[in-house]
């Protein structure tokens, strides 16, 4: 049991660090509430479900060849930028009274999905993360203990996901409008940020072919 719990923590650990996701996951549960910001991180853990597979099916290797990392970080950039913009634009209709900004469960999903699911920098973490873990897991354990402890791994990404929405929905009852606005602004901008790393990127990938 003490070995599940430690996957579960090392879930957590591997979901904390601040990055676009957390920041679209507080934009969208300032604007939407729980259920929206949910979805985000939802959308971000069904992408780290297809990466953590492909590093157990030892296929993510296609993803290194530069021509997928550079259209990985091109995608990634457009990503990023547009919703940056996006949730800026939207600041201003950020309202104290409305719980939903109309926004589809489908579209909260897919911005998380889309983020994750385009981040070279997934790629890499999964691979060198779990790749690793994997790779030791094997050697002490059989099938079951290996699909056992991977879900404990996914077990923390969820807790963390919910933890999330709850602190960004939260938000809402603590803060006023100028303030939620602002939060909303600087959540774009941080999104616009991490979208202009993934274009540098991208253009190094791009000269280096």
């Amino acid at each position: 049991m003490s070995i599940f719990l430690g996957y579960v923590f090392l879930g957590l650990s591997l979901a904390a660090p601040i990055g676009p996701v957390n920041a679209a996951q507080l934009d969208k549960g300032i604007k939407s509430g729980f259920f929206h910001s949910w979805l985000v991180g939802l959308g971000a853990m069904t992408a780290d479900a297809v990466y953590m597979l492909m590093v157990f099916l030892g296929i993510v290797h296609f993803l290194e060849i530069p021509f997928m990392k550079t259209f990985l970080w091109s995608f990634g950039f457009f990503v990023l930028v547009y919703t940056g913009i996006e949730s800026i634009i939207h600041a201003g209709k950020v309202a104290l009274s409305t719980r939903d900004s109309g926004d589809s469960a489908v579209k909260s999903f897919l911005s998380g999905f889309f983020m994750s699911i385009s981040n070279p920098l997934t790629i890499l973490f999964w691979l060198g993360i779990y790749g690793s873990i994997l790779a030791e897991t094997v050697n002490k354990f059989d099938t079951p203990h290996i699909i056992l402890y991977s879900l404990a791994i996914f077990t923390g990404l969820i807790i963390w996901d919910i933890t999330m929405a709850a602190i960004a929905s939260g938000f809402r009852k603590f803060l006023n409008e100028k303030s939620l606005r602002s939060i909303s602004i600087f959540s774009g901008i941080s999104l616009i940020g991490f979208g202009v790393y993934f274009g540098i990127q991208a253009f190094k990938e791009l000269t280096s072919l």
